[in-house]
């Protein structure tokens, strides 16, 4: 049993090697694309944000698998992985989407539009699988102490009155159009409101299985934090009419999708080492 999961953790090793080398040859070509052509749309800038949709599709893939081994649906943690390996499935799908009417039509994606099923539907997973993570945690016992139902009112509430603030405080309705008023709002607060709970889940998950996650938990709630600024760029752009395919907007959502899928490739690494421990701990015994 030791054998194979050795070679498991090899494997593992090689994925965690393959995402990595995949966003250094993203990141690479990206550069050169910036220094060449700037702010200025060209046709490879439309290839390139057609291309690293892939690290979603593949992080999402993987954590798919991860969370079969943590027991699926049958498991809390399990639960929690299958979340947000969705979640990013649904990136993948807005950014397919997106990169259909761009590159493929040539024309830009109308709003709202199919990719924002992707897009918000991310929103949702990623809340859910916080509130799963949480309850692995044991987030609600830790929030009956004074200290924790600050942490639980302050962070939520702060990150939503400056959203609510910059994007939606001179806020025109157009009710002719109500799915479009509901994604307005939607979209930056429900944004807020899981890079809020990530960070607060975060602070109150470091020692599951004995700090095992720690590394997991941290590149995770980091995916979480930067796919939160990338939407939040991508809301200032569109308002004002300064998003560029393939530009640094882009790259952050690479990025985020980059420390996601590490994240739940090394969650699967930690439920091996978990399991190690564990039959060692009971071959001594």
């Amino acid at each position: 049993m030791s054998d194979i999961l050795t070679l498991m953790n090899g494997r593992l090793n090689l994925a965690e090697k393959f995402t990595g080398a995949f966003f250094i040859v993203m990141t690479a070509w990206w550069a050169v694309l910036y220094f060449s052509f700037g702010a200025q749309l060209s046709e490879q800038n439309l290839y390139w944000a057609a291309s690293y949709q892939i690290i979603a599709w593949w992080g999402g893939i993987y954590g798919l698998m991860s969370s079969r081994a943590w027991g699926g649906f049958k498991s809390l943690m399990g639960k929690s992985i299958l979340f947000f390996s969705i979640g990013l499935l649904f990136q993948g799908f807005g950014q397919s989407v997106f990169s259909y009417y761009t590159t493929i039509l040539g024309v830009d994606i109308p709003y709202p539009s199919i990719a924002d099923i992707g897009y918000f539907g991310s929103i949702i997973f990623y809340v859910l699988g916080i509130a799963s993570m949480a309850k692995v945690a044991g987030a609600g016992v830790r929030l009956r102490n004074l200290g924790g139902k600050a942490l639980a009112l302050f962070i939520p509430m702060g990150m939503l009155i400056f959203s609510y603030a910059f994007f939606l405080s001179n806020y025109t309705f157009d009710w002719s159009s109500s799915l479009r008023i509901f994604l307005d709002f939607g979209y930056p607060l429900g944004e807020t409101l899981y890079v809020s709970l990530a960070v607060l889940a975060f602070i109150l998950s470091k020692n599951i299985l004995g700090g095992i996650m720690k590394n997991s938990l941290t590149f995770l709630m980091m995916a979480l934090v930067v796919q939160y600024f990338a939407d939040f760029n991508f809301l200032y752009q569109a308002a004002n009419s300064t998003w560029i395919n393939g530009g640094y907007g882009d790259f952050l959502y690479t990025f985020a999708y980059f420390l996601m899928a590490i994240s739940l490739i090394k969650i699967y690494r930690a439920l091996k080492r978990f399991e190690t421990e564990n039959m060692a701990s009971h071959d001594i015994t």
